[in-house]
């Protein structure tokens, strides 16, 4: 097994997660969608996410529609910007964007006493216009992110909301869903972060190309 080449790892194991998954629940799943549902699963090890992943009924369509138009993505963490893959990335002309680490976000924060998650939303929110927004961290990002939509300042195509932790994850994961005006995907509960938005973006970009 410890000889195994990364391509050969990783086809052995979709098979395994193919083994092992719920068919029955599975089989509820939209087909565009069931790639995302594993390739998510693959990246935590982890099937809960077969049952607390929830989605609009237009999120694939949104999102590779404009994922397809070389939109941005506009991410909260530099983990998530560094994850997606630069090959479909510069295939469709997809900019990913995190201003985390902006001097101006940085100020904000401070000067406001809010996070940087949230101030990077404020000042750049805008740049997701027609693109995709993808939280995998910041609950503070999510929460700011509802409030512009539900004003209108801001019009991505699509939220990945899958934000993790213990304080605030759930609850605005939540709130995500009481949206009636975006298409979005999200996992409900603690459970989310990096590895599940990438996986997502990846998925989509995959399947696509």
């Amino acid at each position: 097994m410890h000889n195994l080449q990364p391509l050969e790892i990783e086809n052995k194991s979709f098979e395994i997660i193919k083994e092992e998954i719920d068919e029955d629940y599975f089989s509820l799943i939209p087909e565009e969608l069931k790639p995302v549902i594993v390739r998510v699963i693959h990246a935590t090890a982890d099937f809960e996410f077969l049952y607390n992943i929830k989605f609009t009924e237009n999120f694939f369509k949104k999102a590779t529609e404009a994922l397809k138009n070389g939109c941005t993505i506009l991410t909260d963490v530099k983990m998530i910007e560094a994850g997606i893959s630069k090959n479909y990335c510069e295939k469709f002309g997809i900019k990913v964007k995190c201003y985390m680490s902006s001097e101006d976000v940085i100020e904000y924060a401070k000067k406001n006493k809010t996070t940087r998650a949230k101030a990077a939303l404020l000042l750049h929110g805008k740049e997701a216009d027609n693109g995709i927004i993808a939280i995998g961290n910041a609950p503070t990002a999510l929460f700011q992110a509802i409030e512009m939509i539900k004003n209108g300042e801001i019009k991505p195509n699509a939220i990945i909301g899958v934000p993790v932790g213990f304080v605030g994850a759930e609850e605005s994961k939540n709130e995500l869903t009481k949206l009636n005006n975006v298409e979005y995907i999200t996992s409900l509960g603690r459970k989310g972060g990096t590895p599940v938005a990438v996986a997502i973006i990846n998925a989509l970009l995959k399947i696509i190309s």
